[in-house]
């Protein structure tokens, strides 16, 4: 007769999906992915969330919690790799991530030959940095709205390499496309070698136009890495066909993931050039996971990777989107016509989804963020980035988020206003 152990073992080797199901008096809530009704479905989502009850949570930029079905199996997968300890790790560890590896260039459209699995978008995008092969006098194009992670790390190949950073603005408002796209062209010369961009600028929201400045700086020879940490799960797109060279995001925001997930994609013919972080021996220069040998990592996370993905399939991509972007343009609307208030991200839908930033006028980022919190019990984040252009709290509700907090957050703002 077959054990316990043998036959979760025999699972993982031999299931079509590598996530294991465990015995468990945990019973997955009963949600209705089919359902008809718009406000019943958002409802039911919004049951399987567990979000604090001592604030409103309107700052899920930074970390988009687990639903209670993804983290529950989460949990499950924590237990059996404990439990199977180093038998795990020596077995089916890496046939597991390479399944995950597998479902997540499915999910993101882009072959599992470009795509390695990291801890999160700084991880990835610093690999690249750090990897490419820098001469003194190189170039690069990067905008004051990016992460400082990533422009920390650009300083710091400056110092040590002796390449020049090329720093533009990006308009919080744009005229159009061409208007974003200009900007970092006008700053393109002989000697730029790459140029970064944010897919989603992480303080305001706004959605770049990545094809369009990939076409634009490809025609002058120049690589593009673009900085994708909000957009993954977030909006619908394909990473093939936005004609980049490196692109890397973080799991634990939009698609619901455990913290310590993400990904980082390297178009092929351009990895045998990218230094390996960590030394690599094992595999070919020409072989993406050279780059994915970071030491021992927390394997269930690999695991619950896929459970994400199935939960935020059932829900569909399309309909969270307009589920995000519905929620956003509920209280943007409502707020943006008042005296004293202003927007930092573009009034065009189409720009934008979850994510905001707004301002009073009078107030100091960090003093309106702690009134909310401390007045009114929402909580946000303060940026406070000058050199951007961006003062104000950045706003980000997420799916469990309900229309009633909304609603008291606008009145917050309606009366901090007057």
């Amino acid at each position: 007769m077959m054990n316990k152990r043998s036959f979760i073992k025999n699972m993982v080797l031999t299931a079509g999906s590598p996530f294991v199901v465990h015995a468990s008096e945990w019973i997955a809530p009963q949600i209705d992915f089919n359902a008809t009704d718009a406000a019943d479905f958002w409802k039911q989502i919004q049951a399987d969330y567990q979000s604090s009850k001592d604030f409103i949570n309107l700052e899920n930029g930074y970390y988009s919690i687990m639903s209670n079905t993804v983290m529950e199996k989460y949990i499950q997968d924590i237990r059996y790799t404990n439990s199977e300890g180093s038998h795990y790790m020596r077995t089916v560890q890496f046939e597991n991530k390479l399944k995950s590896r597998e479902r997540l260039a499915d999910l993101l459209g882009c072959s599992k030959e470009e795509l390695i699995i990291t801890r999160n978008t700084t991880e990835s995008l610093d690999t690249i940095i750090s990897g490419i092969n820098w001469k003194q006098g190189d170039e690069v194009v990067l905008a004051y709205q990016d992460y400082g992670s990533m422009i920390d790390m650009f300083k710091q190949q400056a110092k040590r390499y002796g390449i020049k950073l090329r720093m533009v603005s990006v308009p919080n408002h744009p005229q159009s496309d061409e208007h974003i796209i200009s900007t970092y062209e006008n700053a393109i010369n002989t000697k730029t070698r790459l140029l970064m961009v944010c897919h989603m600028i992480n303080i305001t929201g706004q959605i770049l136009p990545i094809r369009k400045i990939c076409d634009m700086a490809h025609s002058k020879g120049v690589e593009v890495m673009v900085d994708g940490a909000h957009a993954v799960a977030h909006i619908d797109f394909n990473i093939s066909e936005l004609n980049c060279d490196y692109y890397g995001s973080s799991l634990h925001k939009w698609l619901g993931a455990p913290l310590g997930a993400g990904i980082l994609y390297v178009r092929k013919d351009k990895i045998k050039n990218i230094w390996p972080l960590f030394g690599e021996s094992a595999f070919a220069d020409d072989d993406i996971r050279k780059l994915n040998h970071t030491g021992t990592n927390p394997v269930a996370v690999d695991i619950a990777i896929g459970h994400a993905i199935d939960y935020h399939l059932q829900i569909g991509i399309k309909r969270k989107e307009d589920r995000l972007r519905y929620l956003q343009q509920y209280w943007i609307q409502q707020v943006n016509q008042i005296k004293r208030i202003q927007l930092n991200t573009p009034s065009d839908n189409g720009r934008s989804c979850a994510i905001a930033n707004v301002t009073i006028e009078g107030y100091k980022p960090a003093d309106l963020a702690k009134i909310l919190m401390d007045k009114y019990k929402i909580w946000t984040v303060a940026i406070d980035n000058a050199n951007a252009g961006v003062q104000g709290i950045r706003v980000t509700p997420h799916l469990y988020t309900q229309v009633a907090e909304l609603d008291q957050f606008i009145n917050a703002l309606t009366q901090l206003a007057k």
